[in-house]
């Protein structure tokens, strides 16, 4: 079960709600660590083994690494050998110095850091073999519960590892992200943001220092009141391993920002304020700044010290330094801003530090190949087909001159890292803002005609290959619509989209509401030629079938609609091509389902399938006796007319399948209003391989939708759009159907 954490949800890894697919039983800490003290076992991980394969996935160890738990490492294990520090944290021979970075930059922050690591464990009392950290993924936290062997070679950790040789709560940490993301090996290769994300839920900007936009002190000014995470690095030397400047900073390696600040100054000649910023470098010691207002400098004195007692100016030497807004642009090349979520903070250390919170809206999605895997607006035709999400900003930004909202948007893809074992890499993805003047009066969604006629008013810098694109924007207050896509249409894959604004926003799909609306009118007021003869015939065939107790089962209507429909379904052979078709159909079988070959037997020659008369069957049976009477069957056979033309009318060149894109308006012009998720979920169920679905699958979509409204709407005769079901109820009526 999940448990609630003192601001948030935390679920175990692989738990239903989690996001994340148990790759086994799912694992409980306090569970198993009191089993194992009750056996006076320690844990082993059947989950993440103590085998190469847990460290890489493409090749075998370079040398045989044994795992070992820090009991057989260290005469005196501990978890932490004083305060955690940047110090425990030491690159092994594994290619995440990005992750090792994030690491050390959490160590800065006590309240952030107790999220990840959390302090109910130690080598002491309770030491069972296993220990468990809390990692942010896309939404929700995670559980992860690893034992604590860890590969080592010649009796030394071969990965991250502290500076002090007993101490673990490093290397552990790094065990459990490796097993989040399904190896060591997956980790290699990232990004400080990635991991800074994972560490804190938050979102991450990146700005160039020498391309730095006129307003960057502002946003670090309002980034510091809402207690969001800033490092600076400067470009390293491809020739000298952290090389030092002739101003004390040292290339190559990642600084903290502590302060931003405008601080009263006083000269001689005027007074005003200047813009501040101090920076830590997390070595500590005496590896500073030594330019102008660095410790001690003469300008200082221009301060008045109730000014220096409020920053709390010290000149020691720890590592830390202050200096010009100027001197920062000109002295590093890269500012990272880490904005935190607002389930981050606590509201304890709002109120007493009297900062801010930024206003956060995140949605869930996923692009389906042929449904809502539209592609960039290059491929206008489909662009409309991915998701979209409408957000009304109403608030200017306090003391903003030009009444404009400030928002931060990010979409992230999902589950990227872990599935590069299956060679699988990032998706190319960006997203599209288009301004909503009346968006009363736009369709839902936003269909063709709108983008073909509306350009964006913003957009990601780039369509990339990253785990997460995202950038921030000044916008007047107004309705918005956000299209999140691939590059190219037709890549599948699922995504998190998060809005960070200052103040309060609304946002909510763009999409159409599930229900019933009317038949397209090329259906009904088009009826086919001779109908009335046809019908004359099917009653003559049906009262023939049906015998004495003029009812039919499911079989018998098969029987009736095949023999109606013969000449009728989607590129139905003629009978001298019957006998030849029927062996090719029975040659092809199982060996061309999913392919074009196989969709032009599967229809053509079986007519209607068991599956859809047996549940044609159930839709229309009033009286669960399994069984149509002729009335029943009557109805039937208008929605079965209705359904056929409909799938003729998007069925242009007669293959007997329509692409999932049509799907929608297949449906829709056959009276089915449905958003994005339940089409998904038809497509997952009914499409093939390529994304088509094929008249039998088409009709079986019709028949179902039909059949579960109607189940719905029984139960909310007052059209509440809420129903109640008893367990059995649910049961009943849902397998029938």
């Amino acid at each position: 079960m999940p448990y609630q954490h003192e601001k948030f949800v935390v679920y175990n890894l692989g738990e239903k709600g989690s996001g994340l697919r148990a790759r086994g039983e799912v694992q409980d800490f306090l569970n198993i660590r009191n089993r194992c003290l009750e056996e006076g076992s320690l844990f082993e991980d059947p989950e993440f083994p103590a085998e190469d394969t847990s460290i890489f996935f493409s090749k075998t160890p370079p040398r045989p690494f044994e795992w070992k738990r820090p009991i057989e490492i260290a005469d005196n294990p501990e978890f932490f050998v004083g305060d955690a520090t940047r110090f425990d944290v030491q690159q092994g021979e594994l290619g995440d110095c990005w992750l090792l970075a994030a690491v050390a930059n959490l160590t800065l922050n006590r309240v952030l850091f107790s999220q990840v690591v959390p302090d109910d464990q130690s080598f002491g009392d309770k030491y069972a073999g296993l220990f468990h950290f809390r990692f942010w993924q896309y939404g929700r936290w995670v559980d992860v519960v690893i034992d604590d062997r860890l590969p080592t070679y010649s009796g030394k950790l071969v990965f991250l590892h502290s500076s002090e040789h007993n101490e673990f709560w490093s290397a552990l940490l790094e065990k459990a992200y490796a097993k989040l993301h399904g190896s060591y090996e997956a980790l290699k290769g990232g990004t400080t943001c990635e991991a800074m994300e994972d560490f804190t839920g938050g979102v991450t900007e990146m700005y160039e220092l020498n391309q730095a936009p006129a307003n960057l002190y502002r946003i670090m000014l309002k980034a510091y009141e809402r207690s969001s995470l800033m490092g600076c690095s400067i470009e390293p030397d491809p020739n000298v391993l952290e090389a030092q400047t002739p101003e004390g900073l040292i290339k190559g390696h990642a600084y903290s920002i502590t302060r931003v600040k405008y601080v009263d100054i006083n000269t001689p000649r005027s007074s005003g304020k200047i813009p501040l910023i101090r920076i830590r470098n997390p070595w500590g010691n005496e590896a500073e700044w030594n330019g102008p207002w660095s410790d001690k400098s003469p300008e200082w004195r221009f301060i008045p010290d109730e000014e220096k007692e409020e920053i709390g100016l010290t000149f020691d030497d720890d590592g830390e330094f202050w200096m010009s807004y100027q001197d920062f642009k000109t002295q590093f090349s890269r500012l990272e801003i880490c904005n935190l979520n607002p389930d981050s903070l606590s509201e304890e250390g709002i109120l007493s530090s009297h900062k801010r919170k930024w206003e956060m809206s995140m949605f869930e999605g996923e692009w389906v190949r042929g449904v809502t895997a539209g592609g960039c607006r290059n491929y206008l035709e489909t662009f409309w087909h991915n998701p979209q999400y409408c957000i009304t900003l109403e608030d200017p930004d306090d003391e903003d001159e030009d009444d404009k909202c400030t928002v931060i948007v990010a979409l992230m893809q999902k589950n990227h890292r872990s599935q590069r074992k299956m060679g699988m890499e990032c998706l190319t993805i960006g997203f599209a803002m288009y301004h909503l003047q009346d968006p009363d009066n736009l369709p839902k969604p936003l269909d063709l005609n709108f983008f073909k006629y509306n350009t964006s008013v913003a957009r990601s810098p780039s369509f990339i290959n990253l785990r997460e694109v995202n950038c921030r924007f000044k916008l007047p207050p107004g309705v918005y619509c956000i299209v999140p896509s691939t590059f190219e249409p037709n890549e599948e894959g699922e995504f998190i989209l998060r809005v960070f604004s200052e103040h309060r926003n609304h946002m909510e799909e763009n999409d159409e509401e599930v229900g019933l609306g009317a038949v397209d009118e090329r259906v009904v007021n088009n009826p086919e030629p001779e109908e009335e003869k046809v019908q004359d015939k099917v009653k003559e065939f049906f009262l023939k079938i049906a015998g004495e107790d003029m009812e039919v089962d499911w079989m018998e209507l098969k029987e009736i609609l095949d023999y109606a429909m013969r000449n009728e379904l989607p590129g139905r052979s003629s009978s001298q091509d019957s006998i030849v078709n029927m062996i090719l159909s029975v040659l092809c079988g199982v060996v061309c389902r999913d392919t074009p070959l196989g969709q032009a037997f599967e229809t053509k020659n079986e007519g209607f399938s068991k599956d859809v008369c047996r549940s044609m069957v159930a839709m229309m049976d009033v009286d669960r006796s399994g069984k149509l009477g002729f009335e029943e069957f009557k109805a039937l056979w208008i929605d079965i007319r209705h359904w056929k033309s409909v799938f003729s009318l998007y069925d242009k060149d007669g293959s007997g399948c329509l692409s999932a894109f049509e799907l929608r308006q297949a449906l829709n012009s056959a009276g089915y209003r449905l958003n994005n998720h339940i089409l998904n979920i038809l497509a997952h169920r009914y499409s093939t391989k390529n994304g088509m679905i094929t008249f039998d699958d088409y009709m079986m979509c019709a028949v179902r939708l039909k059949a579960m409204i109607d189940i719905f709407h029984e139960k909310d005769p007052d059209n509440t759009n809420t129903a109640m079901f008893t367990l059995e109820e649910w049961v009943e009526k849902t397998l029938y159907s």
